[in-house]
């Protein structure tokens, strides 16, 4: 098995088993929410497609409600505690949906409901995930190894949107949720692995380096401190992560104006939540399938010929010829397609890019920065573009080629901003390669 997976990566001594175990916990909780995506996409539409806008502002506000919960569990609590707690949280709420749904037969506002709740759901879950990640490797094993660990994402997206294709319309999209429930809890077992890995490892380590070690792994188990409120501190006095927050935006803006597009041709196309839930789950298999490839194959390499700086410049680049061929052949074809590589994209390049951009920051940021951009600036750039979007075609009446105008130029500045946060992340990570006191050094997993 090793030997099969240094072929995949580059693996160090000591890290197969902390690499494999966090693969497997990306796998099952994308597994668990790429069977949601779809229902979720598929009862989007129920309550009308002009309400979709208000359903992203929603996701916004619920954002900006559970930050200061998030903040205060991770300044008052360990790793060990506060992310089970996550896991747990949504695998409850994923039964009472289920019953929810079972109980009342109008479920136009369970719909709803339910479209908010799986937008928070997946970024609070996947953000809790890479901040621990962040926290277990370091930025030259990120280099190396989050583009693999990515992979589970991919696989993980395999396997759910297959389930979900399968059983929509033997089963009914609604009990897809108790399978998804059980995964989501297989993968909370898997994290807590991790987690308990990386404290026996840096243990180990910490015995044999010294005092400065010992406090250092001690100081890991702690609570972050800083208070429910110290994210938007943190992102408010550091331009770096300013920098992150927009080139946040920017990418959100470049997929809702795709999201919503596709909507209102599969609204047209499609007439029940069943069918509509089946294509949605056909379009993830495949993108999920090309991202798997791209993910265990490329990545690390194409970081290392490449660097971060021209990956973070690549996905924008493609966008700007994306929605220029859209804007001239404004088709459904043309634009699943053109969603399709966004989407193979950014999992496959951005989303390994930006979880190692955090490699350079200190462990608060880590954990709370992190989190406020990728789930309040995330769903903040949802809720502003699916209002742009809403006042661009339904206020001014631009029709879809207007629509892929627009898309390219915001790709054009997100392409700019890139190569700025390249630069920014390059000085970091040098000034960050200077040597520490070999205590300290000696605490992270290697």
């Amino acid at each position: 098995m090793k030997e099969f997976l240094r072929r995949l990566v580059v693996l160090e001594p000591g890290e197969a088993p902390a690499v494999l175990a966090s693969l497997a916990t990306l796998f099952c909780t994308f597994s668990s929410y790429t069977m949601l995506r779809p229902v979720r996409d598929a009862l989007g539409v129920t309550g009308g497609l002009d309400k979709i806008p208000y359903l992203f502002w929603g996701v916004f506000v619920v954002m900006l409600l559970l930050q200061p919960v998030y903040g205060y569990l991770t300044s008052r609590y360990a790793r060990s505690v506060f992310l089970p707690w996550v896991y747990g949280f949504f695998i409850l709420n994923l039964l009472l949906f289920w019953l929810w749904f079972h109980l009342q037969a109008d479920h136009t506002w369970i719909a709803r409901t339910y479209y908010v709740w799986v937008s928070v759901f997946n970024l609070f879950v996947v953000a809790a995930f890479w901040s621990l990640m962040a926290d277990v490797f370091t930025r030259e094993q990120a280099v190396r190894l989050f583009g693999f660990i990515w992979a589970g994402a991919s696989a993980g997206g395999l396997i759910g949107p297959f389930v979900a294709r399968e059983l929509a319309l033997p089963i009914g999209a609604i009990n897809l949720l108790p399978i998804s429930a059980a995964l989501l809890f297989v993968g909370l077992l898997l994290m807590m692995q991790v987690i308990r890995r990386q404290r026996t490892q840096a243990a180990a380590i910490a015995s044999t380096a010294g005092t400065t070690a010992a406090t250092a792994v001690a100081h890991a188990e702690r609570g972050i401190g800083g208070g429910v409120f110290a994210a938007f501190a943190q992102v408010g006095r550091s331009p770096y992560l300013i920098g992150i927050a927009v080139f946040v935006f920017f990418m959100t803006w470049i997929s809702t104006f795709f999201y919503l597009e596709q909507q209102s041709f599969v609204a047209k196309v499609f007439h029940s939540a069943d069918e509509r839930a089946r294509f949605f789950a056909t379009i993830d298999f495949w993108v999920q399938a090309a991202s798997l490839l791209l993910q265990a194959l490329l990545f690390g390499r194409l970081f290392k010929w490449l660097g971060m700086r021209a990956l973070l410049m690549a996905v924008p680049l493609m966008m700007i010829g994306a929605y220029a061929i859209y804007a001239l052949v404004p088709v459904f074809m043309v634009l699943n397609w053109a969603y399709g590589v966004r989407r193979v994209a950014d999992y496959a390049i951005t989303r390994p890019c930006r979880d190692s951009l955090f490699t350079v920051v200190s462990r608060e940021e880590k954990y709370q920065a992190k989190s406020l951009i990728d789930t309040f600036a995330y769903r903040g750039g949802d809720a502003l573009s699916g209002s742009l979007y809403k006042a661009f075609t339904a206020g001014l009446g631009a029709g879809h080629t207007a629509v892929g105008w627009l898309g390219a130029v915001v790709s054009a500045l997100w392409m700019l901003l890139a190569l700025g946060l390249g630069q920014a992340f390059q000085q970091r990570a040098q000034r960050a390669a200077l040597p520490l006191p070999a205590g300290i050094a000696a605490a992270k997993l290697r």
